[in-house]
This record gives structure tokens, C-alpha cells and sequence, in this order.
């Protein structure tokens, strides 16, 4: 069976305030076009069609990676007038499901549900109860319980209106059958829209069988339409993946202050993470790996027995086991760190790559370096890296000692067991087991006075 999936995205979102089509808004760091996306690829056999308009330029260009077909509505004229623009990518014999870009929580399990619900002769929807049902379209049954029409809030009778089950607009039905309803559809109604919505009362005129379903929980279906919806079901994502990882064995100090904004593609066992911390992009934590509060992880690698204390960065980076971080460093893209090894407060490294046993501990910039095993890095060290063209890198051999206050200025190596003495500026290679010193002679100025403030 082929599935056509079509997600509408085509509105402006006026309620949100921005120059930003609606569904670009982000919850975890990724678009709501994109969860709505990622979710719906989940069923086999599914091509994709998204139906854009306000921004379509935009969306198409930032999402572009996408692996859909495009279609335009250049003017919102319903949801109905949106599901026809793009007809020609449906098929005879398809199972057609009609998803919404901003509705971003919805359950491949329930997509499930519906679609098995789904057939040549059956229109499959999915419904809801609220007991608020203000603003949604209600779902309107015979005596019996079979569903005759769906009537939108603005046109809906007084006993309409109390109904409590509502259309979340979300539907799987044969593509023969849709595109015959929708060529029939009218905007005879309060908003003068083509209302997808009519199709349901289409179907029951045609004799179709009209199957309806519910999602396990209320907010699979909710939908953005401002940004306090949108902060609130970031939380609502947010404790949903507090809770798995939890489930998974993680402590988390605090589940409600904690953001997953990607996946954690390898977790392993007694992984604490404090307060405030933000995990973002793939990842992999190891064993027994300790994150700090306010601290911010990026598609990285993190080992086994890693701890990593408070307000650190790490970004495109890889940990070995038993290495201890910050506080207040930051590993950039391109940062690899053999096992055992310290990097402590106020230090930064970027395509720096650090063996075993070497400790880099304070203030200190250690950039496109190469970096032996039982290194020590003093305090103030900087790797010279870039002319403000170019940048060139620094080799620091093994059990190498660089003192405090040193400047490397690269491309230059130091040798294995070379000591640098502390204030040093190195710009010529240093060889192996020797002491080098680069800094002016200290001279004192016996003759020398203060300067006196000169009366005025």
C-alpha cells in the first residue's frame, strides 16, 4: 500500500509576530515542519508532499535537505483549497495522510492507528476530547454513533457547539476518493475558506464508512499558533525526553531543567547530568559520565567515567575515559582527548588533538596542536596559531613541560621532554630533554623614581 503523505504548511502564522513562517518556530532546536517531517518518514513506503505559502522561498531553501516533494498554496484559501495544490502527487490507490506543520508532538504509534484504520472504503480520522472545546471543529454523530459531518466553530449551532469531540484535522483516506472531494468542495461558509473538513460529510454521502481513533495522550495533537503555545510544548517535548532517559537508568537532578535538542545515539550505564544543562545534535555518553550544571554538549563523544564540571562547552569534540573537564573550558569542533586527561577552568582547545595523561589546567588556548602523552601545560599558555591569514600548527612531544605565561608561536615543535620556562615566547623548534628559555633578561633600575603628582 502506498502511503502520500501531505503536510500543510503554507500559513503565515500571524499570532506568533514574526517575519518567520510558523512552522520554521523550533521546539529542541529543530524546526516544527521538521519534527512533523521526521515523524511522518517513519511509515514505509511514504512519500512526502509539503504544502508551503507564506515563505515558501524560505522554507524550501532552509529544509531543503529534506527528502519531499513541494507544493505551493500562493493564497490561503482553506485547508482544503491547501490539500488540492498538490493532487497531482496523489495516486488512485494511495492511502492519503493529511498532517499539519505545527503540530510537532504528534506519535508515529498513533500514525499507525490511523492508517490501519484506513482503506478504499473507509475515511479513517482522528479525533479528540477536550473539555474545552473552543475553537476546534466538532464532530457531529447520528443516534447511532456513526460520525454524519465535522462543523467548524464558527458555524456551528448552539447544541453543536457543546459537543466535546473535536476534528484535529488529521485523517488517512484513498486517493480516488479525496481528489473527487475535493474538486467539489465550496466556501459557502463563515470564513468563505475551502474546508477540508467537508470531505467527511462528502464521504458519508458517498456511503463511505467514517472511522475515527484517538491519540494516547491530548498533547500529540495540540497545535502552535503563539509563541506561549510554542514555549509550552517545548516543555511538554522536553519532560517527554526527560522521562525516557530516565527510564533509560540517567539522573537527572532536575527533569524540568534539562533541554535534549538532538539524540542520544550510545548512552551508558549511571550517567548524572545537573541542572541547566543543554544536550544538543548526536551524542554519545559513556559509563558513569558526570555533567555540571549550566553546562552545553554538542555532537560529541564522551567516554567512559568522563567528568565534566560546571559551565563548560564542548562542541564537535571527542572525551576519552577518565578525563576530567573545567570548570568553564571549552573544547571546540575538532578537540580529541586520549584517556586520562585534565582540562581545568578558563581553558579552550580547538583541533587540538591531547594524549594521555596530560594536563592543560589553566588559562590557556591550545589551538591546531598536537599534544603528547604526560604533557603539562602551565598557566597562560597560548599556541600562536593563526598570522591573521593562516593558521599553522604546534607539536608538543611527550612529557613535554611548558611553563606558565608561554607563548608558542606556531608552526613550531617542541621536543619530548623539553622544558619551556615560564614567560617564554617559543619560535623556533626546541629540541628533546633540554631546557629552553626565550625572554628578556630582567634588569633592575636603581636610579629610577616614581613619578609625584605635579602641583597645580
Amino acid at each position: 500500500m502506498q502511503i502520500t503523505t501531505i503536510i500543510l504548511a503554507a500559513g503565515k502564522g500571524t499570532r506568533m509576530r514574526s517575519e518567520l513562517p510558523k512552522v520554521m518556530h523550533k521546539i529542541a532546536g529543530k524546526s516544527l515542519l521538521e519534527h512533523v517531517y521526521q515523524t511522518s518518514k517513519q511509515i514505509p513506503g511514504n512519500a512526502i508532499t509539503v504544502v508551503v505559502g507564506h515563505g515558501a522561498d524560505f522554507i524550501r531553501d532552509s529544509l531543503a535537505h529534506l527528502n519531499v516533494n513541494w507544493a505551493e498554496q500562493s493564497q490561503q484559501l482553506g485547508t482544503g483549497h491547501a490539500v488540492q495544490q498538490a493532487a497531482e502527487q496523489i495516486g488512485d490507490d494511495d492511502i492519503v495522510l493529511v498532517l499539519y506543520g505545527d503540530v510537532p508532538l504528534l506519535k508515529f504509534a498513533t500514525l499507525q492507528n490511523l492508517l490501519g484504520k484506513a482503506d478504499k472504503e473507509t475515511l479513517a480520522l482522528l479525533t479528540i476530547n477536550f473539555d474545552d472545546p473552543t475553537g476546534y471543529g466538532r464532530i457531529i454523530r447520528d443516534a447511532t454513533g456513526r460520525v454524519t459531518k465535522i462543523v467548524e466553530q464558527k458555524d456551528a449551532t448552539p447544541l453543536e457547539l457543546a459537543v466535546t469531540e473535536v476534528n484535529t484535522g488529521i485523517m488517512a483516506v484513498n486517493g480516488q476518493k479525496i481528489k473527487k472531494w475535493l474538486a467539489q468542495l465550496g466556501n459557502d461558509n463563515a470564513q468563505g475558506e475551502y474546508y477540508l473538513t467537508d470531505v467527511v460529510e462528502m464521504a458519508v454521502a458517498d456511503g463511505v464508512l467514517v472511522s475515527t481513533c484517538q491519540p494516547q495522550a491530548s498533547n500529540e495533537v495540540l497545535g502552535v499558533n503563539n509563541r506561549l503555545q510554542l514555549s509550552q510544548l517545548e516543555r511538554l517535548y522536553q519532560q517527554a525526553q526527560a522521562e525516557i532517559l530516565m527510564e533509560q537508568g540517567v539522573t537527572l537532578i532536575d527533569p524540568l531543567r534539562f533541554d535534549l535538542r538532538g539524540s542520544i545515539t550510545q548512552l551508558g550505564q549511571d550517567v548524572e547530568i545537573d541542572v541547566n544543562v543543554i544536550l544538543e545534535g548526536q551524542l554519545v555518553l559513556g559509563n558513569n559520565v558526570k555533567i555540571g550544571t549550566n553546562s552545553q554538549i554538542k555532537n560529541s563523544v564522551i567516554g567512559d567515567n568522563v567528568q565534566i564540571f560546571a559551565n563548560c562547552i564542548i562542541e564537535d569534540a571527542v572525551v576519552g575515559a577518565n578525563s576530567r573537564i573545567g570548570p568553564f573550558a571549552r573544547l571546540r569542533p575538532g578537540t580529541v582527548l586520549s584517556q586520562d586527561v585534565h582540562i581545568g577552568n578558563f581553558v579552550e582547545l580547538k583541533n587540538a588533538v591531547v594524549a594521555e595523561n596530560s594536563k592543560i589546567n589553566h588559562l590557556s588556548y591550545i589551538g591546531d596542536a598536537s599534544v603528547g602523552c604526560q604533557v603539562n601545560i602551565g598557566a597562560g599558555t597560548i599556541t600562536c596559531n593563526y598570522d591573521g591569514v593562516n593558521k599553522f600548527n604546534t607539536v608538543i612531544g611527550d612529557r613535554a613541560f611548558i611553563g606558565s605565561n608561554s607563548q608558542l608561536v606556531a608552526p613550531v615543535t617542541i621536543g619530548a621532554n623539553a622544558t619551556i620556562g615560564a614567560g617564554s615566547t617559543i619560535t623556533e623548534d626546541c629540541p628533546d630533554n633540554q631546557l629552553t628559555l626565550a625572554r628578556a633578561k630582567q634588569v633592575t633600575v636603581s636610579t629610577w623614581q616614581r613619578p609625584v603628582k605635579k602641583d597645580t
